[in-house]
């Protein structure tokens, strides 16, 4: 696609702000800026020019509809559509769309999860436009991002507390900024860049596999002769028919305004990578879930379906969403860029200092954000990081921070000595950290990599999170340091109590060696394994002074999310299990008697012969055991379902416990029996197929 093209079908789809500058007034493009840049609210006569030439725009794009796209707590995006037709005189339309419909709905919030904020009777729900995030045309209808909320007022959405959070990060990191004179940042903005894995499946193939359809994953599957030990997919030649979706999802992602930068295959067959340029948080948390939604629809143009769950295969790797986080200010600057005066780096570590204390504090406020039943097959395996929380700085930036504990000088780099000090501090090396990809949060030069998201999930939550941490620790530092007598003495101090109290949060091994696991223990970190050990922490009394105190979540919707995350988790294993309890039942004991009656039919056509029918008949009796097995486990897998208690807490630790060890000696035992069935026989797609079929 040529350079032009490429220029000309960017945002092509998207009421940017080149456009609203262009089919506004100056005065109500004045007012959308006022409101984006000070928070005003806007008035009903520009809510109603803007409106009218959005409206405009979307039809000259071919929509007939429009639709407030929001993000309520199911973790994918909703949308009810409404034309732009209205009725006139002579039975004929015309099209309209006043600033009210713009700027407020009304769905019907019965149905989505709730978390107990309302009661189901109670199904009122409003809509509120975000003009933020812009506006596009897709599918002949206008998506306008949007918040939503609850007859009440509480937020049922992921969007409007990461507009919250985005906020207080801003502020805390305003009064820092006017510490060290800058008078000139009027907003810092989180600054997210998600790399998104996914696995490509043939169609075909998908929809011979029962677990693929109602669960995402496959819950069978012996081990494929070849999988990725020869380590030749990983950033391979791209096959061609990857190549041609890879490029119909770029022309896709760019015609909405997603900057769509990196493609390549990643490590397991089948899977690959697709990373954008940075954007503000709120923008990449709504084009990342138009980015999953699109790879979906593209792939199944091409004859394929894009699998996002975080392990479809056991026993090769599995897709993560790796979050790489920063702050920059509305005047160009990055907070952890290590600067090139002195001052510019006491600023840095600063800001260094409050993500380690917070990050340490706060460990379990960030490891339930990424807890799920998918992440809990990816988690701590050869691809992920472990479910211990801990930063990576690199040896350079760690021996500066030895050296400022210590109060001692530090090699940077072997070359020359650096005096840890405010106005005397020569500049830190930049990028100058390698990559560990056994780190759940990495510094990468200039931001912070958190490796550990699930590549089905949001990225919404793990960044409300890194924001309210970070406005957290910026608040008790400015708190300090605003009623300084002496500025620069106080804030060395406070440097090296920082680091020195927090300092085990800092790792720079291997995260997945047996012996960290230890360490960690001794340095006093929390494993939380799995979902069921994360979620009994989500709204524990730290995190709920964390959330409402920074006015990010009331009690109650913090309650509710952790409600949610409860009946989640447990749903989707209860869907798992009765899959699996289906399928065991109608294909896998079927096929595996069917067989073994085959070969007993042959043993005994041999015996009729005068021919020896070893092979046959040892076959026959190891296939007639593992098949009893698997009939008596899939038994116990069903009497064990019944008894999965009401409550949602109670559910889900009898779940972790009893139904996922169920779930596992019965894959076991269909494993072994897949191994020794002829694949004639064998009911589904196996893992060879799967891998390989693209």
């Amino acid at each position: 696609m040529a350079k032009g093209v490429v220029a000309e079908l960017f945002g092509s789809m998207v009421f940017n702000e080149e456009r609203m500058k262009e089919r506004l007034s100056p005065m109500a493009y004045g007012a959308w800026k006022k409101c984006i840049t000070d928070g005003n609210s806007l008035d009903l006569p520009t809510a109603n020019e803007i409106a009218e030439a959005m409206k405009q725009w979307a039809l000259e794009k071919g929509a007939t509809h429009y639709t407030h796209w929001f993000q309520p707590m199911t973790g994918v995006t909703a949308e009810k559509h409404d034309s732009f037709i209205a009725p006139t005189e002579g039975g004929r339309i015309i099209m309209e769309f006043s600033g009210k419909e713009l700027v407020k709905g009304e769905p019907d919030a019965s149905s989505f999860p709730s978390g107990g904020l309302r009661a189901t009777f109670e199904a009122r729900g409003y809509t509120a436009w975000d003009p933020t995030s812009f506006a596009f045309v897709k599918n002949g209808s206008l998506y306008i991002p949007t918040v939503f909320c609850s007859y009440g007022g509480q937020a049922l959405d992921k969007k409007t507390p990461l507009l919250r959070s985005m906020d207080e990060v801003s502020r805390q990191s305003i009064r820092i900024l006017r510490l060290f004179g800058d008078d000139e940042t009027r907003r810092v903005t989180a600054q997210v860049g998600p790399e998104q894995e996914y696995f490509l499946i043939d169609k075909e193939l998908y929809a011979k596999r029962r677990d693929l359809k109602l669960t995402g994953r496959t819950l069978f599957g012996n081990k494929p002769p070849k999988g990725q030990e020869l380590e030749d997919h990983y950033f391979g030649q791209i096959k061609p028919r990857v190549a041609a979706f890879m490029s119909d999802l770029d022309a896709e992602l760019w015609r909405v305004g997603v900057l769509s930068k990196t493609k390549h295959n990643e490590v397991a067959p089948s899977q690959h990578e697709m990373a954008p340029v940075y954007s503000d948080a709120n923008a990449a948390c709504d084009q990342n879930q138009l980015t999953m939604e699109l790879m979906k629809t593209v792939a199944d143009r091409h004859g394929f379906v894009c699998l996002l769950h975080e392990k479809p295969y056991a026993g090769v790797n599995g897709s993560g969403k790796h979050d790489n986080w920063s702050l920059s200010t509305d005047t160009g600057k990055n907070l952890f860029k290590p600067g090139s005066t002195p001052r510019q780096n006491a600023q840095f570590l600063l800001f260094l200092a409050a993500f380690v204390k917070g990050v340490d504090e706060y460990q379990e406020a960030l490891r339930v954000t990424v807890a799920s039943a998918g992440n809990d097959h990816r988690l701590g395996a050869q691809e992920a990081p472990p479910a211990i929380i801990s930063i990576f700085l690199g040896d350079e930036l760690e021996a500066v921070v030895e050296s400022i504990i210590k109060g001692t000088p530090v090699k940077a780099g072997g070359k020359r000595s650096l005096t840890i000090g405010v106005d005397v501090l020569p500049a830190i090396p930049q990028d100058n950290t390698d990559r560990n990809r056994t780190s759940p949060m990495a510094f990468t030069g200039n931001k912070f990599e958190f490796r550990m998201l699930g590549s089905s999930q949001s990225i919404s939550g793990p960044n409300i999170a890194l924001n309210t941490i970070m406005a957290q620790e910026l608040k008790e530092f400015a708190d300090k340091l605003e009623k300084s007598k002496n500025f620069q003495s106080d804030l060395q101090k406070l440097l090296k109590k920082v680091f020195t109290d927090h300092q085990r949060i800092i790792f720079n091994g291997n995260g997945y060696d047996e012996s960290w696991v230890k360490e960690a223990e001794k340095r006093g970190l929390a494993n939380l394994v799995s979902t069921a050990d994360a979620l009994t922490h989500y709204a524990s009394p730290k995190n709920v002074k964390l959330y409402t105190e920074n006015n990010i979540y009331t009690e109650e919707e913090l309650l509710a999310r952790a409600n949610i995350h409860m009946e989640t988790y447990n749903a989707t294993i209860e869907i798992e299990a009765r899959t699996m309890i289906d399928m065991i039942d109608h294909e896998i004991l079927p096929a595996a008697s069917a067989y073994a009656t085959e070969l007993c039919e042959r043993a005994a056509s041999k015996s009729e012969a005068g021919i020896k029918s070893g092979y046959e008949t040892k076959l026959a009796a190891e296939l007639a055991d593992l098949t009893d097995r698997l009939a008596g486990s899939n038994e116990k897998l069903k009497k064990d379902m019944d008894k999965i208690p009401a409550d949602p807490a109670k559910a889900m630790a009898y779940i972790h416990r009893t139904i996922l060890k169920d779930m596992a000696q019965a894959r076991t035992l269909a494993d072994q029996l897949e191994a020794g069935i002829d694949e004639e026989y064998w009911p589904f797609p196996t893992y060879a197929e799967l891998l390989f079929s693209e």
